[in-house]
């Protein structure tokens, strides 16, 4: 695209001139740029009259399937189909070679089924270790689950009530209907914990029961719904068309080796409050942050110092990928903040990506409240709907037209999902 447009400047202007391309807005265009800014005080006209004259001529390029002009003269371009394609046919170019990478692929939570807030997440680091490989680099594909704290408690607060003290009952679940009793009893507990002051210290103390298991029954249920959940996600990463993980991490390997970094960093880098240990991560560009609660327990920010050292002593990578949805960007930052004071080599080689959010129509999606479109649910839907008109909706079919819709989004844009189209 660079060489068309310099070309097109060439032929209209006689100049030359580094003809620089920036990312959009989705809702604009695949890529974007000024040089019709740049050229206006040296040709001594109207930039926007420029950046028509380059788009006129951009339209008949035949790369193109939409060109516009917006403000004073910046100039949006969509590519078309054909171009794409010859795009992705060029060779890769090596520009990795010999360096070694992680990349985090999926990072769903047992204990809930898989939304497609989670396929969007993973098709989109799926496709960046795709990029990564094809670059040269030796590339390690993981993935990261919360298997202990606040979320466990409330699910198994509300599967402990459903089983009434038999755990045999889960024996009864059938394979089909396992995705939505788990979603039903989260999203239970997620309300009862909100609603009722008795359910809440019941649901805490569950929590704290996550990092120990020692009730058999409790057990019982933990291990089951554990496995159905993994059972679950390798399933639809399979539907997905994701390259499988080498490793699985768990929270609760990284939690110790987090607790242990974040004191031994009292009080040069975390500060005691209240008896939590916080990090001031609004020195930082983020925001303040407890790593370890006032009770002694390890929180989120702490397991993640965990895992960069767990990552690193498995892969010692050039760089450490970690792929999640926008809202949690500030997090990372902070995370990565203090990752620089306290484990600087490992900080320097993480990397946050942020995606964008899958919206619902009726807003954001939430396991709290149930409101969410599952994989599973969401294939059937695709593929009755090819049905209808006449096609063969296999799980390759519809992989590839969900994995076109999440990666033709610029990295970062939303996607609103309307369950009734």
């Amino acid at each position: 695209m660079n060489e068309t447009i310099s070309q097109i400047l060439q032929k209209l202007y006689d100049v030359q001139t580094d003809v620089v391309l920036t990312r959009p807005d989705a809702k604009f265009g695949d890529y974007a740029t000024n040089v019709a800014l740049q050229l206006a005080k040296p040709l001594g006209r109207n930039p926007r009259e420029i950046a028509e004259e380059i788009a006129g001529e951009l339209r008949e390029a035949g790369e193109f399937s939409e060109v516009s002009v917006a403000g004073p003269g910046f100039i949006n371009v969509r590519l078309s189909d054909r171009a794409l394609l010859a795009l992705a046919k060029k060779p890769a170019i090596a520009s990795r070679q010999g360096q070694t990478v992680v990349i985090e692929t999926n990072n769903p939570n047992p204990f809930k089924a898989m939304h497609i807030g989670h396929a969007m997440n993973s098709i989109v680091a799926d496709g960046m270790a795709n990029l990564l490989e094809e670059s040269g680099a030796t590339t390690h594909r993981v993935s990261y689950h919360g298997d202990i704290g606040a979320h466990v408690g409330k699910s198994m607060w509300a599967f402990l009530r459903y089983v009434d003290g038999d755990g045999s009952k889960l024996e009864q679940v059938s394979k089909t209907e396992r995705n939505s009793l788990m979603n039903t009893m989260y999203a239970e507990g997620a309300r009862a914990y909100k609603a009722d002051d008795q359910a809440k210290s019941e649901i805490d103390e569950l929590a704290r029961q996550s990092f120990s298991r020692e009730d058999p029954l409790y057990a019982a249920v933990y291990d089951t719904v554990f496995a159905w959940s993994f059972d679950g996600i390798a399933e639809n990463l399979e539907r997905l068309g994701n390259q499988p993980v080498e490793r699985r991490f768990l929270e609760s390997e990284a939690d110790g080796r987090g607790v242990e970094t974040v004191r031994a960093h009292v009080p040069d880098v975390f500060e005691e409050s209240d008896g939590a240990l916080v990090f001031r991560g609004s020195k930082y560009g983020a925001f303040d942050n407890a790593f370890v609660a006032s009770n002694g327990r390890g929180l989120y920010a702490a397991r993640d110092l965990g895992l960069m050292q767990l990552k690193n002593e498995a892969y010692h990578p050039n760089k450490s990928f970690i792929v999640t949805a926008e809202e949690q960007r500030d997090y990372f930052k902070g995370v990565i903040a203090a990752a620089g004071l306290c484990l600087p080599e490992l900080a320097e080689q993480t990397l946050n990506v942020s995606t964008g959010m899958v919206k619902l129509s009726t807003g954001k999606m939430s396991s709290r409240s149930g409101d969410v479109v599952t994989i599973s649910w969401l294939f059937d839907q695709i593929a009755s709907a090819i049905r209808e008109r006449g096609g063969d909706p296999t799980d390759e079919v519809v992989a590839g037209a969900l994995r076109y819709a999440f990666l033709k989004v610029r990295i970062g844009g939303d996607i609103v999902f309307d369950i009734n189209e």
